[in-house]
């Protein structure tokens, strides 16, 4: 297909927006106050600390997700959800990934999950202890598992798209998400839900329950979440015509089969009418399993005694995240506040291997002659954890400045991270049960056995670690209206590292509004995002394709004898700078449109290297990774610049009529990142090929460049009807085999909800409605013998096609 019918349909969808009246209320993003729903948010604290505002009437632009949003929307886990309502936000669909595949990578305009910083309740949220160390979107990142939070939990959401360092801290490059709990009382409110795909598969279970209590005077309360998930797998695969013969479906491409259990809770009790001390956290829990790649009868990773049909490795996955936050608020003197609070994070990730062997343990030559001819099937690979600790002291309000005021706000932050990785068993990662790599293993064809259990090789003790850092932060945020029209603001941001140094950043922004109808926004900002502690620290062995044939891969740790050997110069912070101007119109009470242009550069950005083989005939590299017995090796580095260009356009109606409400909306999202440079500080390795093309591939196509929602709700009565159309532009890939394109496509989502009552509602929707599928697998080389028939790593809207779900709500 070529560019041009697949750019007819944003054209087409731009017209209806820019030139129609009655585009409606954007479902993420700026939401009117409406007379026909007083009960949703209609405000927002993110991206000033001053008094609240509508979303409207910021400094840049922030999206609002209200409750009846997230209601009325299909996806039950937030990562799908957002994506559905929010075209800046992007939640790859992976498989055959590892541990990817149970914590999918989030993005916010197409930068790193890792430059997006979310919020709870304002307060930091920690990030995950999975790396991304597969060919996805976010390789070489570890960012927040945003389906660690329940939806049950959650009264709106609130999208900053601005940089946002300078107010929030590191990672706020591309944006902040806050992630706003309930607090209702003396309700409680039941929710369950079954789907299933048209194809059969990929059953889907989920109940909630959320209740909440008051406590104490004036206002205390306790609001309890308990939700469960269950979601079956689901299995697109073709047949497999390279490796097995009759052709067979050999592979594993779809969802795992996962299962979420969550409790959540959010609190505050009064002191007295100043003072209150508030707690709010969760405990999340998700089992899931995945598949590697198929082992086939001829391959000496596998053993014909054993599996004479070959086998495919199943990764299981145990993922466990505990949150808890504490604090205190007081009103002070002259409309001041102060605010204390610790926040404590943990992201624990457990590797189980099944059906699958050490080839090494079954061939290895016995002491006295003979071999062992026996392996375990099974073995735990290791555990992954990730833990961090945040404590602020905050303190904000007026200050008289000539006829008017000043709003300032200051604090102090002080975080501590620690990363672990656990070894697995022995026989997860030995070469023989000796591990000795003097003795030579053989297996039947000559071939030297591999080490470790097939699929998913245990971390050693060698990458066993347990290490972290620390840095405070001081910051100062100022807002002003010299004049009613004008709002300036300010902020600056000193932290310092344990481990690297110190930075400052800083943000100017700015609002204009001549007339009630018109206004316009703009800001500047500086940032920088420190490299995780994951990235620092991170180190495995793996099995990877490398043109078409598995290879032992080497992820090796920043500062060790590999990245010293190639000049690899230790992670250093990643800067950015940042700027958007737009404008907002509101020509009618009912009616709104806003646009908003911006631009991200971003210096010496950290990366994950491409896989550095070894030469043909020999050579530097192959002197290096020879001794270390792998086939290739890879590393963190800050290796590129990268500039983001972008629109977002939000444009929103509401036609009131005698006995219904049609709310009409529209949000169009360009986006274009590009590789501006590739450099290296290694002598044996250009910066094309620490980073070769394919990975700037995945950077600059692996994530729609085009991502629009136009949506229409209606109300009649006890009906609603809400039908939501997601467009996601082509993307690319060339990682495991020649240049692909997979296709723009058209995804339109409806559900139908009747209520029996105020608090009583039936839904049944139908998502992906007319069935689209990423197209074919046309350029793939022997990809498409393998079974892989559409996309891979870089899906937008993944490969299930279409599902139907029926929900039921109540509340008392």
């Amino acid at each position: 297909m070529t560019r041009a019918p697949q750019f007819k349909p944003t054209l087409l969808a731009s017209a209806i927006l820019l030139l129609a009246a009655g585009q409606g209320r954007a479902q993420s993003g700026a939401d009117a106050a409406s007379a026909a729903r007083p009960e949703e948010q209609t405000v927002v604290v993110l991206g000033s600390r001053s008094v609240a505002k509508t979303a409207l009437d910021t400094s840049a632009p922030v999206g609002l997700i209200s409750l009846k949003d997230m209601q009325t929307a299909g996806p039950l886990e937030l990562g799908k959800l957002l994506q559905t309502l929010d075209p800046s936000f992007n939640f790859s669909s992976t498989f055959i990934s590892d541990g990817t595949d149970s914590i999918r990578p989030a993005t916010l305009r197409s930068l790193g999950p890792d430059q997006v910083l979310v919020l709870i309740n304002g307060k930091r949220r920690h990030q995950q202890a999975l790396v991304n160390v597969q060919q996805t979107i976010g390789r070489g990142s570890a960012g927040t598992d945003i389906n660690a939070i329940p939806l049950a939990a959650i009264h709106h959401i609130e999208v900053l798209r601005d940089g946002a360092a300078a107010q929030y801290g590191s990672d706020a490059i591309a944006g902040v998400i806050n992630i706003v709990l309930k607090s209702n009382v003396n309700e409680t409110s039941l929710s369950g839900s079954l789907g299933t795909t048209s194809e059969g598969d990929g059953d889907l279970y989920s109940g909630s329950a959320n209740t909440g209590f008051a406590l104490g005077q004036d206002g205390g309360f306790l609001n309890l979440t308990l939700e469960a998930r269950k979601r079956g797998e689901t299995n697109r695969a073709g047949p497999d015509s390279l490796r097995v013969n009759p052709p067979r479906v050999t592979q594993h491409i779809g969802d795992s089969n996962t299962k979420d259990v969550y409790l959540w809770w959010n609190a505050a009790l009064p002191i007295d009418k100043a003072s209150e001390f508030y707690a709010f956290g969760g405990l999340s829990k998700r089992k899931s399993d995945s598949f590697g790649f198929f082992r086939s009868a001829g391959d000496d990773r596998t053993v014909p005694s054993v599996y004479p049909n070959g086998f495919l490795p199943a990764i299981h996955t145990d993922i466990k995240d505990a949150s808890f936050a504490f604090g205190y608020r007081r009103d002070l003197a002259n409309d001041w506040k102060a605010d204390i609070s610790i926040n404590q994070g943990n992201s624990e990730l457990g590797f189980h291997e099944s059906n699958s062997l050490n080839t090494s343990y079954w061939y290895e030559p016995k002491p006295g002659g003979g071999i062992y001819a026996e392996s375990p099937r099974e073995a735990d690979t290791g555990k992954l954890k990730f833990s961090q600790t945040t404590f602020n002291a905050d303190i904000k309000g007026p200050v008289k400045f000539g006829d008017g005021s000043i709003f300032l706000a200051t604090g102090f932050e002080y975080r501590a991270d620690n990363y672990q990785i656990i070894a697995g068993d022995p026989v997860s990662y030995q070469y023989g049960r000796t591990n000795n790599p003097a003795i030579a293993i053989t297996t039947p064809s000559g071939a030297t056995a591999g080490a470790g259990i097939q699929g998913f090789p245990g971390y050693t003790p060698a990458t066993a670690v347990d290490s972290g850092r620390h840095n405070i932060a001081l910051f100062l945020d100022a807002e002003h209206k010299p004049v009613d029209t004008l709002t300036l603001g300010g902020a600056v941001r000193y932290e310092k590292y344990s481990d690297f140094g110190s930075t400052v950043t800083g943000k100017l922004s700015a609002r204009f509004d001549p007339t009630k109808q018109i206004g316009f926004r703009g800001s500047l900002s500086t940032g920088f995002r420190a490299p995780s502690v994951q990235q620092e620290f991170y180190s495995s062995v793996s099995t990877n394709l490398n043109n078409g044939v598995l290879t032992e891969t080497l992820t090796a740790r920043q500062g060790s004898a590999v990245t010293q050997a190639f000049g690899i110069a230790p992670l250093k912070e990643e800067t950015s700078t940042s700027g958007s101007i737009g404008t907002v119109i509101r020509p009618a009470r009912n009616m709104s449109l806003t646009a908003d242009l911006y631009e991200i550069k971003i210096k010496d950005r950290i990366v994950f290297s491409s896989e550095i083989a070894p030469e043909a005939g020999g050579g530097p590299i192959a002197n290096i990774l020879k001794p270390l017995g792998v086939g290739q090796a890879q590393f963190f580095t800050n290796a590129v610049d990268t500039r983001t260009r972008g629109l977002d356009i939000v444009a929103e109606h509401t036609s009131k009529f005698a006995a219904s409400t049609l709310v009409l909306s529209g949000q169009l999202g360009f986006n274009k990142t590009e590789v501006t440079k590739r450099h290296s500080t290694s002598t044996v390795l250009s910066g094309e090929k620490l980073f070769d093309k394919s990975q700037v591939t995945l950077i600059e196509h692996g994530q729609p460049r085009k991502h629009h929602v136009v949506a229409a709700d209606y109300t009649m009565g006890a009906w609603n009807l809400n039908t939501r159309a997601n467009y996601y532009g082509e993307v690319e890939a060339e990682n495991f085999s020649p240049l692909q394109k997979w296709d723009a496509r058209w995804l339109v989502d409806a559900s139908v909800r009747y209520a029996f009552s105020k608090r009583t509602f039936l839904s049944v929707g139908v998502n992906n409605m007319f069935n689209q599928l990423p197209s074919e697998w046309t350029n793939g080389g022997d990809f498409p013998k393998l079974g892989f028939t559409r996309c891979w790593e870089t899906c937008p809207i993944g490969v299930n096609g279409r599902s139907m779900y029926i929900r039921a709500d109540t509340a008392f």
